[in-house]
């Protein structure tokens, strides 16, 4: 074999590199140790530090690049979302990342049904734009919304609607590449002439091809014989692909070949008819193995998917709380098949549906069965499956899981038999799992809990994956039947194909990659499975300081055991946060496009610094600083991300212990503190408000306090909300009682959203108590980093709330940042305090406390509103109060769905945060804001959103305890 050796550069020839490329090209270059840390791993096991990263802006940038690592000598790794499982995404090479700048679509042709994209184009955005022409790019992984096609080309991936279009190998009719020593060229099917012309020319091209000729001519008979026949066949290279009879094509001969060949430049791709009208047949087994045996019979009805999802994995979403709309519409079982009829109207796709299940029900041994036609129910159901990966990992009260054998593939009619071998082997090797995958085509997935980090475990998971080898080789299988070899299977192939047929692949990377410069060490003459892993017996993190005790961490981490340790390696590479549209989830990320403004580069960065690679300054580390400066604090990775990192957590514990170390900057003394600057502002609200509103004062606060001059200041109220409740007294006394949690915001500067919440509760009956003492949540504090003033603020909340809450008195709140400190930083910072568990049981947002705890119902209101949800109520509160109150008032409401970008003090910070701020409101919020006409309301429960609809547009929005009193006024 001739495994690669890891390079290394020191520092300075970092740096010169860093130089020479920047002058080559027109790209983004960092070799900093921040960007080279963010690169490390993927979604895999591995982990190997790069010497630089490289975003190109177009084409000739790549091949700049390639020109100055091939002049001395570097290895290259071509990357896109990089979430490979199989450790093919990660190199000590210069990484060239396409996802940021070379990622558009760049023509489609509906007549030839073909497009032409670049490799960083997202598969969702191609999707888009060709279902406008009624097509569609058959193979769909679950990373969707976020993975780019040169990633699918590189590990030939397929996904669930790969039944309608095979691979992405059988789905790529040509290709632009580039060799590392500069060859750029087109390639796809070539007919013998065109090999000989090519050949007889010469050169560089010509010798390429003629090595493609004589590895065909050599190797053809055995590839034949030795290649499984199967749909998922996706380990080792596709050497079927130069056969005549497959039309040699040396385009998808390179497919799957993990970037170790050449760069791609430009693909272009098949497109198939898209069916506009769907229906889902759910069908429920005794257990997954059962589901298995029933493959054929229902691929014999030539569904479009066929996927299964076995009991466990849906224990384990239960577990975790998760996706549970689709669960409910599971019929009873302990293992399920899920296949989807396409057509082109909603009654023939429901007609083959039921067709299917009556024969079936025929046939005997009929499951429970049914019918899904409603669009949102078969999505429901849809997001059970392609949670599977999420839901196997990182299970509460569970060991880690891992992949290694993730991804194994047989042929369809034998899946029921090979699944109990694989159940066997599984059990003999103490490990559990559950077990899920695109059993249509023979696909099995599954996260096994390998212990990765001794010795013993290490030499375990290589025994078991030469066991399941060769039962994987003995039902004519394929070790990978989707993922790739990279790293975690490349020393398996021997076992598959034969010494002659791994000698044969190795002459094919050679023809291309004759230096073994591009990502080697992956595929052929692949790094033992034990190298460069991310974990291993030399990760002992404990042993370092970083216990929880050593560490000092502040928060209780109850889903990671108090481990700061195992909450920073809780990231497991998915990159769901990668998306540019749609959801919360990660609004920094979609403003700059950025690894590190995502939750997964920020929860990279973390990890990196406990591993004490590149980052070796532990909570001193400036670059997690600067990773961390831009994230919005919003939580909504604390629901949307599929392991539940909770970056808004980590934030604030990294920054308690970063600044105890550095100087503060002014926004934290003037933006962290606003509880205290508002009550100082209280005692003189007009000199204070005549100041802030005024130039040249106004301009010069907003610079001494670290404020971006684009902003207003806001205004003080002349009264505070609790001098105001003090005077009015009580009302309802004798009704149900209710504690009005008066937060910084609603006291100080909108009382009218505090006033109106409690007509809103009288109205409904309830004795309202406004306790007068001051105490404040310190939610800007928690962004901070001030623990320590933040932990003082909740002492004061318990002792005024504890008691009432212990009675069982509901605490109703009207901001959501503010309820949710309640509901979750108190019980994080005070885990065994009772008080704090009673007053985060009885916390209610108004709207959540109306709709559940009483019959009231606010009069009608039928006005159409834009509603903007605060970032905290979706993922921690929950919105169905709201959604329930503007039902019962007749609103017509458009929920807007992303971040309003102000974050609290967030978007009042000069410099990059304004910007950023900005760019997350431009995404939905503003332009759902200036399209509504003048009859039309703008909802915001958050004090945050409210303030940025009315710092960027003439309209001033109202929160929804406003609307009800409005309606209240019109009755």
């Amino acid at each position: 074999m001739n495994r690669p050796r890891p390079m290394h550069l020191p520092e300075h020839e970092l740096q010169d590199l860093e130089r020479a490329l920047r002058a080559a090209t027109g790209a983004e270059v960092r070799c900093d140790r921040g960007y080279r840390a963010l690169y490390a791993t993927d979604g895999s096991n591995y982990r190997q530090v790069p010497l630089g990263v490289v975003l190109p802006r177009n084409a000739e940038d790549v091949v700049a690049t390639m020109r100055v690592c091939h002049e001395r000598g570097l290895p290259v790794l071509s990357r896109g979302g990089g979430t490979s499982l199989a450790g093919q995404t990660c190199n000590a090479a210069v990484v060239i990342d396409y996802s940021k700048h070379m990622n558009r679509i760049l023509d489609i042709d509906p007549e030839r049904r073909l497009a032409r994209v670049e490799p960083g184009c997202v598969l969702d955005d191609l999707r888009e734009q060709a279902g406008w022409h009624g097509l569609t790019y058959a193979p769909d992984p679950a990373t969707h919304t976020h993975n780019c096609i040169g990633g699918m080309i590189g590990n030939n991936s397929c996904g669930p609607h790969s039944i309608m279009g095979g691979r992405t190998a059988d789905n790529v009719q040509e290709m632009q590449v580039l060799t590392h020593d500069g060859l750029r060229l087109t390639v796809g099917p070539t007919s013998d002439e065109d090999f000989e012309r090519i050949i007889a020319a010469g050169g560089r091209r010509g010798s390429i091809y003629g090595e493609m000729t004589a590895i065909r001519e050599r190797y053809g008979e055995e590839v034949r014989r030795r290649y499984p026949d199967i749909p998922r066949r996706v380990s080792g290279y596709n050497l079927d692909d130069l056969l005549p009879e497959r039309g040699c094509n040396l385009a998808r001969a390179l497919v799957g070949s993990e970037g170790t060949c050449v760069a791609v430049l430009e693909a272009t791709l098949n497109l198939v008819p898209k069916p506009p009208a769907q229906a889902l047949l759910v069908l429920a087994y005794a257990d997954i193995c059962d589901a298995g045996d029933h493959v054929p019979a229902v691929m014999a009805h030539r569904p479009q998917a066929c996927e299964a999802i076995d009991d466990r994995l849906i224990a384990f979403l239960k577990r975790k709380g998760k996706e549970t709309e689709g669960l409910g519409l599971l019929p009873e079982g302990g293992g399920w098949l899920l296949a989807e009829f396409g057509a082109d109207s909603e009654a023939e796709a429901e007609a083959a549906a039921r067709a299917t299940m009556e024969a079936l029900a025929r046939d005997g041994g009929a499951p429970a069965m049914r019918v899904l036609t409603r669009a949102d129910e078969q999505e429901a159901v849809w997001q059970v499956r392609e949670s599977g990966l999420a839901a196997t990992a990182w299970v509460p009260g569970m060991p880690p899981t891992w992949p290694g054998w993730e991804d194994s593939a047989v042929p369809p009619d034998k899946v029921g038999p090979y699944l109990r071998d694989f159940r066997r082997t599984l059990e003999r090797y103490g490990y559990g799992c559950a077990l899920y995958g695109h059993f249509g085509q023979g696909c099995i997935h599954v996260r096994i809990d390998f212990d990765l980090l001794t010795p013993d475990g290490i030499d375990t998971y290589k025994r078991f994956a030469l066991d399941m080898a060769d039962i994987v080789s003995r039902y004519g299988g394929s070790y990978s039947g989707e993922h790739g070899d990279g790293q975690a299977r490349g020393w398996l192939l021997p076992r598959l194909y034969g010494d002659d047929l791994v000698a044969a692949m190795r002459r094919f990377k050679a023809a291309w990659d004759p230096d073994n410069l591009m990502n080697p060490g992956k595929v052929v003459d692949a790094y033992a499975p034990d190298d460069n892993l991310r974990l291993g017996p030399g990760f002992r993190p404990h042993d370092a300081g970083w216990s929880r005790q050593a560490a000092g961490v502040n928060f209780a981490l109850k889903d990671d055991d108090g481990d700061i340790v195992r909450a920073a390696m809780r990231c497991v590479g998915v990159g769901k946060c990668r998306r540019r549209s749609g959801g919360v989830m990660c609004p920094s990320y979609m403003a700059t496009g950025e690894e590190m403004h995502s939750t997964r580069g920020r929860a990279r960065l973390l990890f990196e610094m406990i591993h004490g690679g590149p980052l070796h300054d532990g909570w001193n580390s400036r670059e997690v600083h600067e990773a961390l400066r831009l994230c919005l604090a919003c939580k909504a990775c604390k629901r949307d991300c599929p392991v539940d990192v909770d970056m808004a957590t980590y934030k604030a514990e990294f920054h308690s212990h970063y600044y105890a170390r550095h100087w503060r900057p002014r926004t934290h003394h003037s933006l962290g503190l606003v509880h205290w600057w508002a009550r100082l502002a209280s005692l003189a609200p007009g000199v204070a408000n005549a100041l802030g509103q005024t130039r040249p004062f106004a301009d010069l606060g907003k610079r001494l306090a670290g404020i971006a001059p684009q902003r207003r200041l806001p205004r003080f109220a002349r009264r505070t909300f609790k001098q105001e409740a003090r005077d009015r007294g009580r009302c309802n006394a004798g009704g149900a009682p209710v504690a009005f949690f008066t937060d910084t915001f609603a006291n100080h500067l909108h009382t009218g959203v505090a006033r109106a919440a409690v007509q809103v509760l009288e109205a409904a009956g309830c004795d309202v108590t406004v306790p007068a003492n001051a105490f404040c949540c310190g939610r800007p504090l928690y962004d901070i980093g001030r623990l320590d003033l933040a932990r003082r603020n909740l002492q004061g909340v318990m002792e005024t709330f504890g008691p009432l809450a212990r009675r069982g008195v509901p605490i109703v709140g009207v901001e959501p940042a503010c309820v949710t400190a309640l509901k979750d930083e108190l019980i994080g910072l005070f885990p065994e305090d009772e008080r704090a568990q009673a007053i985060a049981a009885n916390a209610w947002m108004l709207a959540d406390f109306l709709a559940a705890r009483t019959d009231w119902r606010p009069p009608p209101l039928a006005r159409k509103a834009v509603v903007q949800p605060h970032c905290h109520q979706h993922a921690v509160l929950g919105f169905e109060g709201n959604r329930t109150m503007m039902a019962h008032m007749g609103m017509r409401p458009e929920v807007v769905d992303g971040c309003c970008g102000m974050a609290g003090a967030f978007g009042f910070e000069a410099g990059e945060p304004y910007d950023v701020s900005l760019a997350c409101a431009e995404r939905r919020l503003l332009p759902a804001v200036r399209a509504a006409d003048g009859d039309t309301l703008v909802l915001a429960d958050g004090y945050a959103c409210r303030e940025q609809v009315m710092q960027a547009s003439p309209r001033r929005p109202l929160h929804l305890a406003q609307a009800m009193r409005l309606a209240l006024e019109k009755r």
